[in-house]
């Protein structure tokens, strides 16, 4: 009853604090912080408070990565020896010790020492299978790096079954030096997705807001933290990153004009356009899945309801008529209907909505607080944020049992995003103060964290899959 008491009073002064910001900052601020922010406070009105004048766009140099800490792993991890490529010792960048890495940082996969098995297997006539075998070693992975003659390196790799000496699977790539760590998540997403069926995401990308100190940075990364990049650095928060399906634009929310307002930038060319700039305030940008248009977050006509926009600007139409709150959109696989957040019925919940107008539908009914939802890629299910003994964690709920299963144990989670194959959750979390992105298998048994030195990371998106696969 104590710790109860002193959470409330402590929530209640930190959003006093807020009050006196959102006073200063103006009516649009107030729209966006209540009430689903008020339980949150040091997430998004904190960075409220380190509001600045200047903003670039920056594409596309390397800053600090994100160094991750695996925690659990799968009921049936699947053995698998990854023996090292003749050749690849010569280049800057390794493909066996990224490959070794992605397994294992699945949870699914157990990585047997191959290091000390001389001769090196190349072809399959090279492999000794019982020598794999005595070692426990399900499968194998072969391969070579070779330089060429023009300067790109020619890498080829080959999965061989233990028990059936056979080759499962099996390709060549032709590339460039700086496109070695891509084909080594490529042969990574091969492997994974001939032994478990599901669709590797390892070559795919994610963005997220890094903070320093005054500074606000929206960056993408590859899907193990590396090779991150900033698209645009500002002194004003940033908040809200979105994919647009093909995965070439990012669309997000950025106060640099002291208002939020929705841009869509290019990856390709590092151009942008101001999508949404209407009166009050513009946020909460969600893509439809043939990318024609986006659901928003607009107060133009009173409090934050959900509209449609053109990929353009465009032809927008609102899609929630209610007198609360209606925020935090979010497309179904099909396009045909909107997940989001509403306090219509008392305290925030999930609802769905179709496109084409109609009566929204209750989803959530566990807990008096669930926001943030959105749908796994495969349909079946929806992620969201549920407050729970005042904590706040990432959960599940299938779409046709509604069974809600609660996925992490830490106290600020926000942010959930699916992985293009539906079987990893990407998220933001605190840890000693501090923001750190981390990840949460659908099941909830492999969990990561991932981590910036000293950097406040949040808003975390997973990208789509690349059009290479």
């Amino acid at each position: 009853m104590q710790n109860s008491m002193v959470n409330t009073v402590s929530l209640f002064l930190s959003w006093q604090m807020a009050r006196a910001v959102v006073d200063r900052l103006g009516a649009w601020v107030r729209e966006l912080a209540q009430p689903f922010r008020r339980s949150r406070p040091n997430t998004f009105m904190s960075w409220l408070l380190c509001a600045a004048l200047s903003t670039s766009v920056a594409l596309p140099n390397a800053h600090a990565q994100l160094t991750i800490e695996i925690t659990g792993a799968g009921a049936n991890q699947l053995p698998i020896s990854i023996v090292p490529f003749p050749g690849e010792e010569r280049f800057a960048q390794a493909l066996t010790p990224v490959i070794i890495a992605n397994l294992q940082r699945s949870g699914l996969f157990r990585t047997i020492e191959a290091k000390d098995v001389l001769p090196i297997p190349v072809q399959p006539a090279d492999v000794r299978y019982p020598e794999f075998a005595r070692r426990g070693a399900d499968s194998i992975v072969i391969g070579s790096a070779n330089a060429l003659p023009d300067g790109r390196i020619e890498v080829r790799f080959r999965l061989m079954d233990v028990a059936r000496q056979a080759q499962l699977a099996g390709f060549s790539y032709m590339v460039s030096p700086n496109q070695l760590r891509l084909t080594a998540h490529r042969i990574s997403d091969a492997i994974y997705e001939r032994l478990t069926g599901d669709v590797g995401v390892f070559s795919t990308k994610i963005t997220y807001v890094e903070r320093q100190g005054n500074r606000f940075e929206l960056k993408i990364a590859d899907a193990d933290g590396s090779n991150a990049q900033t698209v645009l650095a500002s002194s004003e928060p940033i908040i809200s990153p979105s994919w647009s399906p093909d995965g070439t634009r990012l669309a997000y929310v950025s106060f640099e004009r002291k208002k939020p307002i929705i841009y869509v930038q290019s990856l390709t060319n590092g151009s942008r356009v101001v999508l949404a700039n209407f009166r009050g305030s513009n946020s909460a940008p969600a893509w439809s899945p043939d990318g024609s248009r986006l659901a928003v977050v607009l107060t133009r006509d009173g409090p934050s309801q959900i509209y449609l926009i053109n990929a353009d600007g465009g032809n927008v139409q609102r899609i929630t008529r209610s007198s609360a709150i209606d925020t935090e959109p979010s497309f179904t696989p099909d396009g045909r209907s909107i997940l989001f957040t509403s306090d219509r019925g008392g305290s925030p919940q999930i609802y769905r909505a179709s496109t084409s107008g109609g009566e929204p539908e209750r989803l959530t009914f566990e807990g008096a607080y669930n926001v943030s939802p959105r749908t796994s890629a495969d349909g079946r299910s929806f992620t969201f944020i549920q407050r729970t003994g005042g904590r706040f964690n990432v959960a599940i709920q299938d779409f046709g049992t509604r069974q809600v299963q609660v996925l992490t144990d830490t106290a600020l989670d926000e942010s959930p995003s699916f992985a293009p194959n539906s079987r990893i959750i990407l998220y933001a979390t605190e840890v000693k103060g501090r923001g750190i992105l981390a990840a949460v298998s659908s099941d909830g048994r492999v969990r990561q964290r991932l981590s910036a030195g000293g950097s406040d990371v949040r808003e975390p998106a997973w990208g789509p899959l690349l059009k290479a696969q």
